[in-house]
């Protein structure tokens, strides 16, 4: 497994499109430093807010093409069949690359997350604000959480680039997923508050309950209320969290892994 972790890690880091994609996560910063600017109250939390959603953008848009780059272009290109010459079960690779990705998700979060924290704690100077963001553990915490959230997606794509015959097809069914995961709650919650009298809205509130079963809530993930408001997050939601999470990466992982298995790459 480590040789599949290594050799990923190292292609995952070559890639034309992972260069790019850090230019434009650069530029999402930057834009968090130009709402500041704009902003004539609160700049740093404008600055916080901004940067925080393209990060949490860029760490999806990361995870997706790491998944396709490192499994879906290695099987469409007929390179893994030289992989599973190793006599090592198809799994090991499979983990083994998903671990990668993941490594890497890690790295790109810490740099961006740095970069972040900068832009956050230069912007407005001369300006006091009443509630200054919080840029310790809870800026942190933040970050982790988008982690999470393109850990999540990641292995949902990779379930996809197990049985899919098309590339290109983790990346877009993934992008659906994600934005698929991360309007459910909102969804949910305009449903419950009784949508404004709209029947037809209504009306749909039994198929996005059996919906919410098969399809994680990724909003949960997003905790900077915290580090902007000051409202911190209760120990059981954080839990709950966390086994969500968890649980549907593991399922996610034991399904690909069995259509890894079961996939003919002659």
């Amino acid at each position: 497994m480590r040789a599949f972790f290594l050799s990923g890690w190292r292609a995952g880091l070559r890639g034309r499109a992972i260069h790019a994609n850090f230019v434009v996560a650069i530029l999402l910063v930057g834009m968090a430093f130009c709402a500041a600017a704009f902003s004539p109250r609160q700049p740093q939390t404008v600055a916080l807010d901004v940067g925080y959603s393209g990060l949490r953008i860029c760490l999806v848009l990361f995870a997706l093409f790491w998944v396709e780059q490192l499994v879906s272009r290695e099987i469409g290109s007929r390179g893994i069949l030289l992989t599973l010459t190793y006599p090592v079960p198809r799994s090991y690779y499979l983990l083994a690359r998903y671990a990668a990705i993941v490594a890497l998700l890690g790295v790109a979060a810490l740099i961006l997350g740095g970069m972040l924290w900068g832009v956050v704690a230069i912007s407005g100077r001369g300006y006091l604000q009443g509630f200054p963001p919080q840029l310790g553990l809870p800026f942190w915490a933040v970050v982790f959480g988008f982690w999470l959230d393109a850990a999540v997606v990641a292995a949902f794509a990779l379930v996809i680039a197990c049985v899919a015959t098309i590339p290109m097809l983790p990346l877009a069914l993934g992008l659906a997923f994600a934005i698929g995961g991360k309007t459910l709650g909102a969804v949910l919650d305009y449903l419950a508050r009784g949508a404004d009298g709209d029947m037809q809205a209504l009306q749909m509130a039994p198929v996005l309950n059996v919906v919410q079963w098969f399809l994680p809530d990724l909003s949960r993930f997003d905790w900077r209320v915290w580090p902007m408001y000051g409202v911190p997050l209760e120990l059981d939601q954080l839990v709950w969290v966390l086994l969500m999470g968890a649980s549907y990466v593991v399922i996610l992982l034991v399904l690909a892994a069995q259509a890894f298995a079961r996939r003919e790459f002659a």
